[in-house]
């Protein structure tokens, strides 16, 4: 009987750091057993600058294949590397539309897109991770261009204000499991009576840090996660109403100010029995 593999959706524009992104997603497909397909979608504005229409045509056909052959050279390399099958596809067309059109399509597991600048994100803001985040109800990794998970990259998990028991997908302790370090907890809490801020300790195998939130969390996060050298922080989604637009907030900041790969998870999160 053939077995059901998981199935990881990059998603890129094929600029700068599209090698990283797919090799992350490599190294998480060979730690969950996954098959990986890569999505490259560009606005028609992008491409056809003619109001001919066989000149129009002409166009979309040359970017079509340029577009397939800069995919095709980009993961040609990684699937000889890491003797993995890596699937792709182009569209043309209105960005989120085709973006949701084709999670709709393939039902991934995971999607992973790669880290923007952080400099543009400020200003900005990066629309289609934001997007994805509320187009797609499962996990999404979104990949540090400098602080990857590649396969032959060492794991060191970090996890902010949660307990791993409330990750119910079935592949998430196949990720704890190859963890290369005792699990990182990272807990922001809004009490000024606690005692316990920034301290470190020992519970149920796992290394504890407790912040004070202020100004100043978030960056002291980010010098902690990098003195622990982890590269994957997990952050758990709110499945509750309420706490949802605190949590998407909190989520756009980590996004925004920390030097790490980060996996988001299901906003569907039950508590394990």
């Amino acid at each position: 009987m053939k077995v059901i593999k998981h199935k990881i959706l990059v998603l890129s524009d094929l600029k700068k750091h599209t090698d990283s992104t797919i090799k992350s997603a490599v190294g998480l497909a060979k730690m969950i057993d996954a098959e990986v397909d890569v999505f490259h979608v560009k606005k028609p504005t992008d491409v056809v600058a003619s109001d001919s229409q066989l000149s129009a045509i002409r166009t979309i056909n040359q970017d079509q294949n340029e577009s397939k052959n800069k995919i095709q050279e980009l993961i040609n390399p990684i699937i000889g590397a890491y003797n993995i099958g890596i699937s792709f596809n182009y569209s043309l067309g209105n960005v989120k539309s085709e973006i949701e059109s084709y999670i709709r399509e393939t039902k991934p597991d995971v999607i992973v897109l790669g880290r923007r600048n952080t400099k543009v994100l400020k200003l900005a803001g990066d629309h289609i991770t934001d997007f994805v985040l509320k187009t797609h109800n499962g996990p999404v990794m979104i990949v540090s261009s400098n602080n990857g998970i590649a396969p032959e990259t060492d794991l060191h998990i970090g996890l902010l204000n949660g307990q791993t028991q409330v990750f119910n997908q079935d592949f998430t302790s196949n990720l704890f499991a190859k963890a290369k370090t005792p699990l990182k907890s990272f807990n922001i809490v809004n009490s000024a009576n606690t005692a316990v801020i920034e301290v470190e300790k020992s519970t149920n195998k796992a290394i504890d840090f407790v912040f004070e939130k202020n100004d100043n969390t978030i960056k002291n996060i980010d010098q902690y996660l990098s003195k622990n050298k982890v590269n994957l922080l997990f952050i758990n989604r709110s499945s509750n109403k309420g706490a949802a637009m605190k949590n998407e907030s909190e989520i756009k900041q980590i996004i925004n100010n920390v030097n790490v790969s980060l996996f988001i998870t299901s906003n569907t999160q039950k508590q394990a029995v």
